[in-house]
């Protein structure tokens, strides 16, 4: 059972019901996979080994949790009760939380057992994972480049088998941008999908998932993470049946849209990002699906400086939150350079009545795109314009940080559009990189509004037809 973290977890979840292993033995293999990799990786802010084997002692076999015993960690942005929530942020220190996210409350319900958390980029602003406070987290299949961001540890700890799922969530592409860089299956549900409760509600870019090795495990554990929570602005319409069927059954033919067309200007995607539309352009025309290359229409002036202008707000709200912690405003020397860049530019420059304006401009640049995907049934891009970038590539102590920002959305031109947009969007990693670099080479599928099984569904289809989750990471390897 030397592999038991790269299983399933709905077969982990049975072989503890059956009897066949007991919830303990399952975590202490988790628990020993994280004190020999973690050292190396750096992908855990806290790991809760003895809460979680008394936790695990608990579980008897015929439990009828659905995933009872299985491990799981948790993104070290969310709230879990009695255990610090730092946000990679020296600013906040060392605050506890009272209560359970809403995400982390349904997860234990399921049966999961959380045995740590995870690394993130301060405050979840950069698609790399490399803080001032916790220092960097490594990519299993090559250590000198990034995981992503800004589920960085959550990728690293689950390509690396440390634990076999982990939590996630996506502003911008924070869930599929590590997923694309450690060879996971990363899905941004649509917006409302997961209640943001008890703290968040109405959000317009951030939306929680999960980062899995398959797509079904996505699908089933969607199932377990939707729906509405009392007090939500806000939610999207229930489906009509569980995820998990839906990505179970034939998508049947669609018509696709291809395109390699960089939402961002000064994105340009390198050979392989155009390789692996390509690729599974052809590979989805062999399935009998009718694909047809079309440039959505987001080429136009200004997205990017708008996307900051309602993103930098998301950020700040998370500061002023650490700031009604600490009882004071935050200070340049508390925070890194990039973050207060951002922070300042929110402040100073960008008035309420600019961010509302944004806001707006925003919302119809999204009904632009939804309504220009009228006809197709899903759309196909890169997932990355390029190949996960090395540690220092873009840099949140840089003496130009917005300058850093920006390079960071040439490394990730396709993703944060769709958090505009609020569809939901999947990155696959289906094929293999051809230019020497290790990581697995993944595509983004995106969907019709509120319609996640379908997409799900054209997903999986695509994972029967070339499989990857037998790829095992060189830490795993050597």
């Amino acid at each position: 059972m030397a592999d038991l973290m790269f299983r399933a977890v709905d077969e982990l979840a049975g072989m503890v019901r059956s009897g066949e292993i007991s919830a303990r033995e399952l975590v202490q293999d988790s628990l020993a996979r994280i004190d020999e990799l973690n050292p190396d990786i750096n992908a855990f802010v806290d790991v809760f080994a003895d809460e979680a084997l008394a936790e695990a002692d608990d579980v008897d076999p015929g439990d009828e949790r659905p995933y009872a015993g299985v491990p799981i960690a948790i993104k070290n942005n969310r709230a879990i009760a009695g255990r610090r929530l730092t946000m990679a942020a020296e600013f906040m220190g060392d605050f506890v939380p009272g209560h359970d996210d809403n995400v982390v409350r349904r997860l234990r319900a399921a049966g999961f057992i959380v045995v740590g958390t995870t690394t993130l980029p301060e405050w979840g602003i950069l698609p790399v994972t490399d803080t001032r406070r916790f220092g960097t987290t490594r990519n299993p299949y090559d250590p000198e480049r990034t995981p992503g961001g800004s589920s960085g540890g959550s990728a690293a700890a689950v390509a690396s088998g440390m634990v076999p799922v982990a939590h996630a969530n996506d502003g911008g592409g924070s869930t599929r941008i590590p997923a694309a860089c450690t060879g996971l299956v990363g899905l941004k549900p649509q917006r409302g999908r997961i209640s943001l409760a008890p703290v968040g509600g109405g959000e317009f870019l951030a939306q929680d998932g999960v980062l899995t090795r398959t797509t079904a495990e996505t699908a089933a554990l969607l199932d377990v993470l939707a729906g509405y929570e009392p007090g939500d602005p806000a939610w999207a319409p229930p489906p009509a049946e569980p995820f998990a069927t839906a990505a179970g059954r034939e998508p049947g033919r669609l018509r696709i849209a291809v395109t390699t067309s960089s939402p961002v200007d000064a994105a340009v995607p390198d050979d392989d990002a155009k390789r692996s539309v390509r690729e599974t352009a052809d590979l989805l025309s062999g399935l009998g699906h009718e694909v047809v290359e079309a440039d959505p229409p987001w080429g136009q002036t200004g997205v990017l400086e708008l996307f900051t202008a309602s993103f930098g707000p998301l950020v700040s709200l998370t500061v002023a939150f650490a700031e009604l912690v600490n009882g004071r405003e935050m200070r340049a020397d508390e925070t890194e350079a990039l973050s207060w860049a951002i922070y300042r530019l929110c402040r100073d420059t960008i008035s309420s009545v600019d961010a509302a304006g944004a806001l707006v401009r925003l919302q119809g640049f999204a009904r632009l795109v939804i309504g220009w995907m009228g006809p197709y049934d899903a759309l196909v891009t890169p997932a990355l314009a390029e190949a996960p970038v090395t540690h220092g590539t873009i840099d949140p102590q840089s003496a130009d940080p917005m300058a850093a920002f920006a390079r960071s959305g040439t490394f990730t031109p396709y993703t944060a559009v769709f958090n505009v947009t609020g569809q939901p969007a999947i990155t696959v990693p289906l094929l293999e990189r051809a230019d020497g670099v290790a990581t697995p080479l993944s595509v983004q599928l995106v969907g019709k509004p509120a319609q996640e099984g379908a997409l799900l569904a054209l997903a999986a289809q695509l994972e029967t037809a070339r499989p990857w989750a037998h790829r095992r990471p060189a830490v795993v390897t050597a």
